[in-house]
């Protein structure tokens, strides 16, 4: 529960400091890269070394994985019939297509399922949503962004993104069965902390409801894609389709069902993505998303 009220303190303090002068106009852009160079690679370095690997990884795993491919596809395709710019498609495949299964997902599980249902959640965000934002996701901020970036460049861009850096550290750290001492663990785990209060203050800062926005529109398409459709999508497939483990698939698709991730609004951000698009997904899209999950779990008690 404290998790759940730290993101609307952040989140409403980011907007409150918009009216502060003595912050800088552009704060949230170094704020973002703090959480991009230090916040990120701590975690991944904190969690990767200690996740199990297993067949049972495979339902969480496809959330993440299908999931943004889904969502590449949805607006990819909308967007090529509908003329719409590249930056726009961007914003929204990042936005819609990455949910965030840490900083709410992993409390609201927690309170839904248990300690044990935070197995499942963990391997959803980790080795799902985590390493899907640092490749496919840098893979298609470099793409929609300004120009068209060569080859050379795209694999720069995935290789030297620092949280890439930390998941292949900490992965092959996995491989050979090794983790670092407790005090390095400690230091790392606090460093990871910093992310949610750090990253939401950020996108509070970007946050401006404007009545009059030609974003509403996108807006409202993006929530729908996230917090409806892709859910929908993992309970035909997972439960209807596949009929798979009861505690595996319900809390698959209670992961899918999350608000976008704040690290995908970063990255849309700092990679001039709709900005402001993409604060309002995290902004209005993580309230919004109490509500859809509440449906979601009624809804699950029926399979």
């Amino acid at each position: 529960m404290d998790n759940i009220i730290l993101i609307f303190i952040c989140l409403f303090a980011g907007v409150g400091l918009q009216y502060v002068r003595a912050i800088p106009a552009n704060a949230h852009l170094s704020l973002n890269q703090f959480v991009i160079y230090i916040s990120l690679p701590a975690m991944a370095l904190f969690y990767i070394p200690k996740i199990a690997i297993s067949t049972k990884l495979l339902y969480p795993l496809g959330v993440a994985w299908l999931g943004f491919i889904l969502c590449w596809l949805f607006f990819g395709g909308l967007g090529k019939i509908f003329g719409w710019p590249k930056k726009l498609i961007g914003c929204l495949v990042l936005t819609g297509g990455l949910g965030n299964t840490a900083f709410v997902g992993l409390p609201v599980i927690e309170a839904l399922y248990g300690k044990k249902g935070l197995e499942t959640a963990i391997i959803v965000d980790q080795p799902g949503y985590f390493v899907v934002v640092s490749t496919l996701g840098i893979l298609v901020a470099a793409l929609y962004s300004k120009g068209m970036p060569t080859t050379a460049t795209v694999l720069k861009k995935v290789l030297l993104f620092p949280p890439f850096l930390g998941f292949f550290a900490g992965f092959c750290m996995n491989l050979a069965h090794y983790d670092f001492i407790d005090t390095a663990q400690h230091v790392l785990q606090r460093l990871a902390a910093t992310v949610t209060p750090i990253a939401l203050v950020a996108v509070g800062l970007q946050l401006k409801i404007e009545r009059k926005s030609k974003h509403w529109n996108f807006l409202a398409l993006g929530l729908f894609f996230k917090l409806i459709l892709t859910p929908l999508f993992f309970l035909v497939l997972y439960k209807v389709i596949f009929k798979g483990p009861k505690l595996e698939t319900d809390i698959s698709v209670m992961q899918a069902a999350m608000a976008t991730q704040i690290t995908a609004a970063i990255l849309a951000s700092v990679n001039g993505l709709k900005p402001r698009l993409s604060g309002m997904m995290v902004g209005i899209g993580i309230p919004l998303s109490f509500i859809t999950m509440a449906l979601w779990y009624i809804v699950l008690k029926f399979f």
